[in-house]
């Protein structure tokens, strides 16, 4: 049970500071031993329209922003209004006084105007520190770590710039002492200090690990920020880093990489993926293993580039035309999106195939606390069947010769010996055409159909062995529930909260079965699971349901309902509840053509 579980709410106009003040509570609630978990509902433009910062902390694990603010602290009117009357009783607003005006509001919130002007002096962007001192203030935090934090947030800024944001903070963190009712409990402080990752930041950190060497990319948000991580440490960690023309350009590059013998990697959103996919097609057909991670976002074209969404999955598992192996992951975490890389390099360097990761915005730009030992970065490496030249550029393999040597050999098990271009005796042909086992191209013997036939063969035969590889998915909670609900990616965190909600609070019990690799497929144990369930609810972050197609074209079951969010925004765990107790009761709304009940989730929310 968590002993503290607050949530702060801080909104404004792009450009007004918001990720700032964001920045330096995360950074002392995880220095404190807190978990955090913190979302940043933003627009795609650089000046005005509405943000919102969400940043939640426990002394318990956070894996999502929840459902209620304790702290509002609006930068202008427009977020007064938005949200102000979503506060409940025990919450509080801190705001300038001196320019905001409070609207109605529920009986029990505390209004704290602040003398912004009196303050601050002539620092017109100062009332942003002097409200996160208050709120550090009201939750029972010593301004000692804030002095820390702004000591080193403006340290490349001067003495004089440090003082006066040190002086700023204390006159808030008095004032609020003075003035305002803190919260009753006090912030406790965790056993151990905590790090404060992004998913795109492990995503990055995971591809270092795995033993990355080069990575390319196009600039597209919401995947921009492993590209800023990778280019900001590649020459610490000896990483070659090629900012590409375009996604065309990237993949190709990453590829040959990649044949050259080195892990290599990339990562897009949904429309650079598009333009990836006849080039994935040729990592399939030349067995040349490579990693390629899309930050879902909300589509089609160009879509809503900073919101959030689930609906690149039919996309990725038709990446690329005709049969070929493939491997596609989606992560639940960030911090699983660091294990999960060094995980799928293994399996593609060992199968010889493309690795796909299906993460989103969420989780990519969300940022979330994790314990520094689980970054673990003296992890095994297995490159499977690759041939590197020694020392000496002899062959230490031996035996082999130009003409004996088939790169693409029908063995049993479907995976060939690999050899890096300049392995003596090794010589070999890679062509995107299909190919006798030593690379001759059989378009040149009249498509031989039997030699067509052994080649695809032989690659499907690679897949037959990757299911006992990875963990099948497992149900969590009791195996006698009421309701079922089923999710994939980034959804596991919200929709485990939203159990312990209905058990709690509604007195319904319900499980869960979380699907995080999805190529190749665990269709026998999801069967099993879900056969034996009363009532299965599938949520995701889209419109047409694109898991619940692809689970019953997998195992041919049949959902009973469906919760959907497809307006950009994540699930909040009252979404899941209210639609869960919604189909029980049989008030779910059914589209035309849709047999099962579905339930879309609303949009008037704190964060919109």
């Amino acid at each position: 049970m968590a002993t503290v579980d607050f949530a702060i709410g801080i909104g404004g106009e792009a450009g007004q500071g918001i990720a700032t003040p964001g920045d330096i509570l995360a950074r002392i609630f995880a220095r404190r031993g807190l978990h955090l978990n913190a979302y940043n509902a933003y627009q795609s433009i650089i000046r005005g329209g509405h943000t919102f910062l969400t940043i939640r902390a426990s002394d318990v694990p956070v894996t999502n922003m929840g459902d209620k603010l304790d702290v509002l602290i609006p930068l202008n009117q427009d977020t007064m209004n938005r949200h102000l009357k979503l506060l409940r009783a025990g919450a509080c607003v801190i705001f300038d006084g001196d320019k905001l005006k409070p609207g109605e509001h529920a009986q029990g919130v505390q209004v704290c105007p602040m003398p912004m002007k009196q303050l601050c002096g002539a620092n017109k962007l100062g009332g942003n520190t002097v409200a996160i001192a208050a709120t550090l203030q009201m939750i029972g935090i010593e301004f000692e770590p804030l002095e820390q934090v702004l000591t080193r947030q403006f340290k490349k800024k001067g003495d004089a710039v440090i003082a006066e944001n040190v002086s700023m903070a204390r006159a808030g963190y008095d004032y609020a002492a003075t003035n305002f009712k803190a919260f009753p409990v006090k912030t406790p402080k965790g056993p151990k200090p905590l790090a404060v990752v992004t998913g795109n930041q492990t995503a990055a950190l995971g591809g270092a690990a795995a033993g990355v060497k080069f990575y390319a990319a196009y600039p597209m948000s919401p995947s921009t920020g492993v590209l800023m991580w990778m280019a900001a440490h590649a020459r610490e960690l000896g990483i070659m880093v090629r900012q590409v023309e375009d996604e065309i350009g990237v993949m190709n590059m990453v590829i040959g990489a990649a044949h050259a013998g080195c892990r290599a990697m990339c990562a897009t959103s949904g429309g650079g993926f598009a333009l990836m996919s006849e080039a994935i097609g040729m990592s399939g057909m030349i067995e040349t293993p490579i990693v390629c991670v899309d930050v879902q976002r909300a589509g089609p074209a160009t879509g809503v580039p900073t919101k959030t969404e689930q609906g690149d999955l039919w996309q990725i598992l038709g990446a690329g035309q005709g049969d070929y192996p493939k491997i596609i992951v989606a992560p639940t975490s960030q911090l699983d999106i660091f294990k999960t890389m060094i995980e799928l390099f293994n399996l593609v360097d060992k199968y010889q195939c493309p690795g796909l990761v299906l993460t989103d915005l969420l989780i990519s730009e969300g940022t979330s606390s994790v314990d520094p030992a689980e970054l673990n970065f003296n992890v095994k490496i297995d490159r499977g069947e690759l041939i590197f030249p020694n020392g000496n550029g002899e062959n230490p393999f031996g035996g082999c010769n130009d003409n004996a040597y088939l790169r693409y050999k029908n063995t049993k098990s479907g995976i060939s010996p690999r050899a890096v271009p300049g392995v003596p005796g090794h010589i070999h042909v890679a062509a995107t055409d299909e190919h006798d086992e030593d690379g001759t191209l059989i378009s040149d013997e009249y498509t031989n159909p039997a030699k067509r036939r052994m080649m695809v063969e032989k690659r499907a035969r690679k897949m037959e062995t990757v299911l006992a590889q990875i963990a099948p998915p497992k149900l969590f909670g009791p195996e006698n529930a009421q309701v079922t609900l089923v999710g994939w990616g980034s959804t596991e965190g919200v929709i485990r909260e939203a159990i312990e909600k209905l058990a709690g609070d509604e007195g319904i019990v319900a499980n869960h079965l979380h699907v995080k690799w999805m190529v190749p497929f665990h269709a026998d144990e999801v069967s099993r699971i879900l056969g034996r369930s009363k009532r299965v609810i599938i949520v995701e972050n889209n419109h047409s349901g694109q898991f619940a197609r692809y689970l019953r074209s997998e195992t041919g079951f049949k959902a009973h309902g469906h919760i959907r969010k497809y307006d950009g925004e994540p699930f909040m765990p009252h979404h899941i509840v209210e639609s869960v107790k919604e189909q029980l009761a049989g008030r779910a709304s059914a589209p035309t053509g849709v047999a099962a009940e579905v339930v879309s989730v609303p949009t008037h929310e704190i964060l919109v």
